[in-house]
């Protein structure tokens, strides 16, 4: 059971990679976002029935602030920027590179000592976004270079987001930090997506996509996530990174025709290698660590 709601939060979040592909063209970046928090932080809003979850909100509120701009408003906005120029399956593949730059800015900004292991995830990570970079840039397509920045720009903010709220959230309820960071994400982009929303009429599927991302992809999938972290760990719901990639790929492929070249696979298994190593997640997929650990089920 616990396999099978893990493999349906990938799906999900797979899945907003081909949302955004699909309604960022229609919306912009900031308007479409900001829809998506705002929606958001509705389906979490009933976290604040409990006492303790309005005074945590309230005496956090500038951690939950931070983490709401570097783990949501930043992060989403451009990889909505993103889409407009690459496809949902490269986008979903950069996004798995975040347990890299979390391991980086551990050590550079945090103070934690990087051992050899996720050095050399880091290092091969980063050779798997070149491949990655090389056959996309390779096409020729004006902005791909400046969309896989910013996607790469957005799995920074989140390994920022992960530092960051382990320092200074430790010990709010994870619902607290999910309804606080949408909420204050939702005030941050308000601006911006009044001052771009679209003038002309948005089609019925678009919304539809729009609601897809705020209810399913962000609200649902916290509850999700954060029940799962319950059940059985953070390190075993975590390991959702090496599967997004993969629902990535076959939804644009499936539904919107997105090319699977080779090039796409090896990037792919590269970065997911580095990132198994940088997060040390690699050790627990080996048989022999597998039988030491206590079984998730």
């Amino acid at each position: 059971m616990n396999f099978i709601e893990l493999l349906l939060l990938a799906a999900i979040w797979g899945a907003s990679f081909l949302f955004l592909r699909i309604a960022a063209p229609e919306f912009g970046p900031f308007a479409l976002i900001a829809l998506r928090v705002g929606i958001a932080a509705l389906v979490l809003a009933p976290v604040l029935r409990s006492a303790a979850a309005r005074s945590q909100c309230r005496s956090k509120a500038w951690p939950l602030f931070v983490v709401g701009v570097s783990n949501s408003a930043v992060p989403f906005a451009l990889f909505a920027y993103s889409t407009l120029s690459v496809n949902a399956g490269i986008d979903s593949i950069l996004n798995a590179t975040t347990p890299i730059w979390a391991a980086l800015i551990a050590a550079l900004w945090f103070g934690h000592a990087m051992n050899r292991s996720q050095a050399c995830g880091l290092m091969l990570g980063l050779a798997g976004v070149a491949v990655l970079v090389w056959d996309s840039a390779g096409a020729g397509v004006a902005g791909v270079p400046l969309a896989i920045a910013a996607a790469l720009l957005a799995a920074v903010c989140y390994g920022f987001a992960l530092n960051y709220s382990k320092q200074h959230l430790a010990g709010v309820q994870p619902l607290v930090v999910a309804f606080g960071s949408q909420l204050f994400a939702s005030v941050v982009l308000l601006p911006p997506a009044l001052l771009s929303w679209p003038q002309h009429a948005i089609a019925p599927a678009i919304w539809a996509c729009v609601a897809a991302l705020g209810v399913v992809c962000t609200g649902f999938a916290y509850i999700l996530y954060f029940r799962l972290i319950e059940r059985v760990g953070a390190s075993y719901a975590a390991s959702v990174t090496f599967l997004i990639p993969v629902f990535g790929l076959i939804w644009g492929a499936v539904f919107l025709n997105e090319k699977i070249t080779p090039a796409m696979l090896a990037g792919c298994a590269i970065t997911l290698l580095g990132t198994a190593l940088a997060s040390g997640k690699l050790g627990s997929l080996l048989p022999g660590k597998r039988k030491a650990k206590t079984s998730p089920g």
